[in-house]
């Protein structure tokens, strides 16, 4: 059996590192696994307690260093089978702080964390469409089950009032997910988005982490465990009992909280007019129209 090739970035530490180390514990699939992380010292540290496992240093929100990271990775075994979007920061700044009205106007506010969150995310999918692609073309297409997941947060399904860019750019995933998921399908490529629940990393301090009750807390290998079983995908069952086949692991929204995970539908259609509306300009009904034309 072939080895497989996952990205994972953010991959030096928290989900990223527990998702790497679960594949390189894999029983039964031999992973290689290349960390994308801007941290050296830990993004060395975390291959090194791997097996098998590369760091690339690269800044998310550069598309020519995540680039050269993807081609770096490709390039090592010419092909690319798992995408793990996982980077990801809170916002620091208060965005309600008050400013002198008297004075001129304020600075911009601190987007750090929707280029991260989110417009890197953005980057990474683009890019791993193309290389996925490249796999395909140099290895055909027999056993490739290409996986892109990204890693958005409960706060992009509930309003996180006291970071709202951070709650704004996950929330943004979900729907880009939702958007993009029926087009990679098209192309065998599976995609999915994690929200997980509070989860103790380094995204924050130890001062930051005491006003969060421990029993809210969410496992990292939970979160971990949920991402394998999209990766693998075999049938799944949440929480509720909502069961999913396993031709219906792509295109989900998986909420985790604490031990469980959940899957998340979107929003109802306001009525049969918008129903009607946005089904006609899906991409199912434009890629019929365009191939009824070509007959």
């Amino acid at each position: 059996m072939h080895t497989k090739v996952a990205l994972i970035t953010g991959g030096a530490s928290g989900i990223g590192f527990a998702t790497a180390k679960a594949l390189s514990d894999h029983p039964s699939e031999t992973w290689a696994i290349h960390i994308v992380d801007q941290n050296a010292a830990a993004g060395k540290k975390a291959a090194s307690e791997l097996k098998n496992a590369f760091f690339h240093q690269a800044d998310v929100t550069s598309y020519q260093s995540l680039t050269s990271a993807f081609e770096v990775t490709w390039s090592n075994a010419e092909r690319l089978d798992f995408v793990f979007a996982n980077a990801g920061i809170v916002e620091r700044d208060n965005f309600y702080a008050k400013h002198d009205l008297n004075g001129p106007p304020p600075p911009p506010p601190n987007k750090f964390s929707a280029d991260i969150n989110y417009k890197a995310v953005v980057d990474t999918s683009y890019l791993a469409l193309h290389y996925f692609r490249k796999t395909k073309a140099k290895n055909g297409g027999d056993g490739f089950d290409p996986v892109l997941i990204m890693t958005a947060s409960c706060g992009g399904l509930y309003p996180s009032e006291f970071c709202p860019i951070y709650s704004g750019s996950k929330a943004g995933l979900i729907l880009f997910n939702r958007a993009i998921a029926v087009a990679y399908h098209n192309e065998s490529i599976r995609t999915s988005t994690i929200c997980p629940g509070t989860i103790k990393t380094a995204l924050m301090s130890e001062e930051e982490w005491k006003y969060f009750p421990v029993e809210y807390f969410t496992p990292v290998e939970t979160v971990s465990d949920t991402v394998m079983k999209l990766v693998e995908g075999a049938e799944m069952k949440d929480a509720k009992g909502v069961k999913k086949s396993k031709n219906e692991i792509w295109g989900l929204t998986v909420e985790i909280n604490g031990r469980n995970s959940y899957f998340r539908d979107g929003p109802e259609y306001c009525d049969d007019n918008m129903k009607e509306m946005m089904t006609n300009t899906s991409m199912t009904k434009q890629l019929a129209r365009i191939e009824g034309k070509s007959k």
